[in-house]
């Protein structure tokens, strides 16, 4: 009879794929934020007012949070205690919202959306019903392959332009909001679920970089 292999407990070696957390940091919070000149921030303890060129708004700050120039047009984020995984991730949220107000602000966003499909078109118009909704006195007329046409009022914070046919150009200084609404008129006609076709595609511009269409 064969003796049984010893298994000696200093061999084992466990493996996980997760990376410890040293230095209890927060790899977006602590990135510096640009501020352009034109750019004023006004701190309170409870928010942070951007104002510039477009407009102001407002971003929520927590109490541990603290917002700290650096010099040269940068501000730093930073938090009381890092080591709390909630100040963490508040710290790269918070972070995230404040430079995208600064880019709101200063040169807005713009969503373009492609209309894919025969026969389908959109065109801006005036809407019957003015203002007394809520709305801009503008709305979206879309031929999407239904028989009837589909009016999407557009939010007196949106800006439409429709410069072709199966083109709409969205601008807004909220990022938050001008998703919202163009995923409120892509929801008109998802893709076809197994060759794709007919759909309306949505690109992100912000600050000149594009990111890949996306399709809902």
């Amino acid at each position: 009879m064969l003796p049984r292999p010893v298994i000696l407990q200093s061999a084992v070696r466990c493996f996980s794929s997760t990376r410890p957390a040293h230095g209890y940091t927060s790899h977006i919070g602590k990135t510096p934020i640009p501020v352009p000149p034109f750019v004023t921030l006004n701190t309170t303890p409870a928010k942070l007012e951007v104002t510039g060129p477009l407009g102001s708004t407002f971003v929520p700050l927590e109490p541990y949070m603290h917002l700290t120039p650096t010099g040269n047009g940068v501000v730093a984020l930073f938090v009381d205690d890092a080591t709390q995984k909630t100040q963490r991730s508040m710290w790269g949220l918070t972070r995230t919202l404040i430079n995208n107000a600064i880019v709101g602000m200063t040169e807005g966003f713009s969503v373009p959306l492609y209309l894919v499909g025969v026969g389908y078109r959109a065109a801006l118009e005036d809407d019957p019903r003015g203002t007394e909704h809520g709305g801009s006195g503008k709305r979206l007329n879309l031929k999407l392959g239904f028989s009837h046409s589909v009016f999407v009022p557009i939010p007196p914070h949106i800006k439409a332009e429709v410069p072709t046919a199966t083109k709409i150009v969205l601008n807004c200084t909220d990022k938050h909001q001008l998703g919202l609404f163009a995923a409120k008129v892509r929801k008109w006609r998802p893709p076809e679920p197994y060759k794709g076709k007919v759909r309306l595609s949505l690109t992100f511009f912000i600050s000149g970089a594009s990111f890949s269409p996306v399709t809902v």
